[in-house]
């Protein structure tokens, strides 16, 4: 189901931002173990896409950004952000779609309030 590998995607970018390597923080997760080979090939056209273009979509949010600071974000919301950010810009999956499954991602992994914030931030992405 595309949701786990949106999951276990999150739990990869989430891990890089801690200067771990996408393909060693893999490793680390047995849950990719379980996927089809579609949920595969997806999680991974995320995890690579966002590897190839992390400076973009850095350099993209921090002009999205008002009032805030790329290194205040909560961490767990940075990755969220960055996978809607390249599900919505380099895999084309409908902006809707995406905005509704980070979203449900966040109520689960992140704060209280960081499902409006993810929502907020994501919706601007052209």
């Amino acid at each position: 189901m595309r949701t786990e590998s949106r999951v276990f995607a999150f739990k990869i970018i989430f891990s890089t931002l801690f200067e771990s390597d996408a393909e060693e923080a893999k490793l680390n997760f047995d849950e990719n173990l379980n996927f089809s080979k579609n949920d595969k090939t997806f999680a991974d056209s995320i995890l690579a896409e966002f590897t190839n273009n992390k400076l973009a979509l850095e350099e993209e949010l921090t002009t999205l950004l008002e009032n805030y600071e790329l290194d205040r974000i909560y961490k767990v919301d940075l990755a969220l952000i960055y996978l809607g950010m390249t599900e919505i810009k380099y895999i084309k999956t409908p902006k809707p779609v995406v905005i509704n499954e980070v979203v449900e991602i966040a109520k689960k992994y992140s704060t209280e309030n960081s499902s409006k914030f993810v929502h907020g931030i994501l919706a601007k992405i052209e």
